[in-house]
């Protein structure tokens, strides 16, 4: 009896690609992975860790270091290779290191015959996810970056510490570019089913003032993080495991990713966070919400930047 056997092939096992392959075999979402490294000792390395704790995961994973052609038979590629943000440097800074070491990457899997899924997470995250369409010839559909998921986790979490709330039960979004530009939707927030403004409004003792600093810690958390630690990889690796099983479950889950807009928001020709349903084809739609006048006026800003940063490689 033939059984569909579901592959994902990891490139990079640095602090990004562990945390997300760690976290992966411990929630049992995949039959198959494959861990890539132009470090081949390190990723064998990683792998003899991983397949030890194997006996304590839900279910088994089989868990080997690979070559660019076990990209051939992957339903999903996710790519965490590349320089990592350092102290005081921004996600755009790295945008010619990593689109030349992106451009190498691509082709690689392109040519072992791959015709699945590109999950991208390498900063600057919607620049590369764009190099990534743009060089792999995939339909755009299947080319998807982690985009805002985990500035959004970010805001749940903080809004749910705030209001002392399970962050699961708060609803809120960060869209546009993963880094300096990006915005909070708060005229959409909820918590539970209330919409934000009536809750604040209820409450009394919370303002306005208070959420712009809890979105200003939000949109900063990566540089407190990587003062104090480094880098950041848990929250990123978590966050492609929730858009992994919504590919490989066919969930048609609601995510904010790096999507490609053809027109949605009124912007063309990029890669932008923005929510999307997401299915075992990639992206089955773009879900274009109202924003007010305000949250028009940022995304449009954040839609500047990262065309205008993305000009000197195209």
């Amino acid at each position: 009896m033939n059984q569909k056997i579901n592959r994902v092939v990891l490139i990079g096992t640095g602090a990004v690609g562990c945390s997300y392959a760690y976290s992966m075999i411990n929630q049992g979402i995949t039959e198959e992975m494959v861990l890539i490294d132009v470090n081949e000792a390190k990723s064998e390395g990683e792998v003899m860790d991983l397949n030890h704790g194997i006996p304590f995961a839900p279910k088994p994973t089989k868990v080997w270091n690979g070559t660019y052609q076990d990209c051939q038979q992957a339903d999903l590629v996710v790519i965490t290779a590349g320089l990592a943000q350092k102290p005081g440097e921004t996600r755009l800074d790295l945008v010619v290191k990593n689109t030349n070491i992106f451009k190498q990457i691509v082709r690689n899997v392109m040519e072992s015959g791959f015709n699945g899924i590109f999950l991208v997470a390498t900063n600057p995250v919607d620049i590369l996810t764009y190099v990534t369409w743009k060089e792999s010839g995939l339909p755009k559909e299947r080319v998807i970056g982690s985009g805002t998921t985990l500035d959004s986790a970010r805001l749940r979490f903080m809004l749910g510490d705030y209001f002392n709330v399970d962050p699961r039960s708060v609803h809120a979004l960060i869209i546009g570019e993963h880094g300096d530009t990006e915005l909070p939707v708060w005229s959409h927030s909820t918590i539970g089913i209330e919409p934000l403004d009536d809750f604040l409004k209820r409450k009394g003792e919370f303002t306005k003032e208070h959420m712009e600093n809890i979105f200003v810690n939000v949109r900063d958390a990566a540089y407190h993080i990587i003062e104090r630690k480094g880098a950041t990889y848990y929250g990123i690796g978590m966050s492609l495991v929730r858009i992994t099983k919504a590919i490989l479950n066919n969930e048609n889950s609601v995510l904010p990713v790096s999507v490609f807009l053809n027109g949605e928001y009124g912007h063309s020709d990029v890669y932008i966070g923005a929510p999307a349903i997401i299915n075992r084809e990639g992206v089955r739609e773009i879900i274009e919400v109202q924003l007010n006048e305000i949250e028009k006026e940022q995304f449009a800003h954040s839609v500047k930047v990262l065309k205008e940063t993305m000009a000197p490689i195209l």
